[in-house]
């Protein structure tokens, strides 16, 4: 079950705002085949996570529901309808780019991601798609054309804050006009999920000496009008908006369960077995503290994301 408010923002406005979730409804039909290449580099998730093992698609698809619905609300504001080439930047397990499938079955449509876990995920999902391997920091598509619409599904808060922007202005950059840059990010720094997860870092259990010095927090992203700032000078419009997620848990357990799918694993991944069981029982008190029960027992996570499309002047 899950909740949702939305506060949107516009910048310029688009040519439409009419919903096309119904498109959304037809089966999936297959897009042009060709075989997956997968490049040499074992890069982990985005450039900034160097601390990590390789991700868990397994472990992040347990809400994979709640994870898909954000790329839903993004693709349901891009207006473009006969894109003939749509690249989903960080596919994941392929969630994002069957969203793109169902929207685009005509389109010639690839996934990359830097998590071989997640690429192998896709690819046995989307049998008939293109997946590559890649760090999205130095990626460029392969020659075949210009790319239509470039879709980001929860990748870019991964990036260090200062390439966030040019990173994206270099892929607009390289569009013709009308050409798409949509993307969402988890905005939730201040949310006490990510809060309790800095104050455990630091506490002075036996992790802390191994954390100090690898800063696994992610830097909050750009604001508003830093994004409109930057990218307004090669865009026709800018549609930016934000959206609370209300997500219906079972209990704390099931918080823990999702935050290690995503945010918390920078801060566990380095640490010892046991180590990580101590940090993970440790923060599961600190979030007993700052998110009631509800009646029926369940917790209520709170998680708010940031939406961008972009157009091409």
């Amino acid at each position: 079950m899950n909740i949702y408010t939305s506060a949107l923002a516009r910048c310029r406005p688009t040519a439409c705002d009419t919903p096309i979730y119904a498109s959304l409804a037809r089966p999936i039909a297959r897009a042009h085949y060709k075989s997956s290449r997968f490049c040499t580099s074992s890069a982990p998730k985005m450039a900034a996570y160097r601390q990590a093992n390789d991700w868990n698609a397994e472990q992040y698809s347990k809400f994979l529901g709640e994870r898909t619905r954000p790329a839903l609300d993004l693709l349901a504001q891009i207006q473009t309808e006969r894109p003939l080439r749509v690249v989903d930047l960080g596919c994941g397990p392929g969630n994002s780019t069957e969203v793109l499938l169902n929207r685009w079955p005509d389109a010639h449509i690839t996934g990359m991601d830097s998590s071989p876990d997640m690429v192998a995920k896709a690819q046995k999902t989307l049998p008939q798609l293109e997946f590559e391997l890649g760090d999205l920091s130095t990626w460029t598509p392969s020659p075949g054309g210009p790319v239509d619409v470039y879709f980001s599904n929860a990748v870019f808060q991964w990036i260090p804050s200062e390439q966030r922007l040019p990173l994206v202005s270099r892929f607009l950059e390289n569009q013709n006009s009308g050409g798409v840059f949509a993307f969402q990010v988890p905005d939730n720094y201040l949310e006490p999920s990510h809060a309790m997860m800095r104050e455990t870092a630091v506490d002075g259990g036996p992790w802390t000496a191994v954390l100090k010095d690898r800063q696994p927090a992610l830097a909050k992203f750009q604001s508003a009008q830093e994004i409109y700032d930057n990218l307004i000078p090669l865009c026709s419009s800018l549609n930016i908006w934000h959206t609370h997620y209300y997500h219906i848990l079972d209990n704390h357990e099931a918080v823990v369960e999702w935050v290690k799918g995503t945010g918390l694993r920078p801060f566990i991944d380095p640490l010892s077995e046991e180590n990580r069981k101590g940090f993970i029982q440790r923060y599961l008190q600190r979030l007993r503290r700052v998110y009631p029960v509800c009646v029926d027992g369940k917790v209520i996570l709170k998680y708010p994301r940031l939406f961008v499309v972009a157009v091409r002047k």
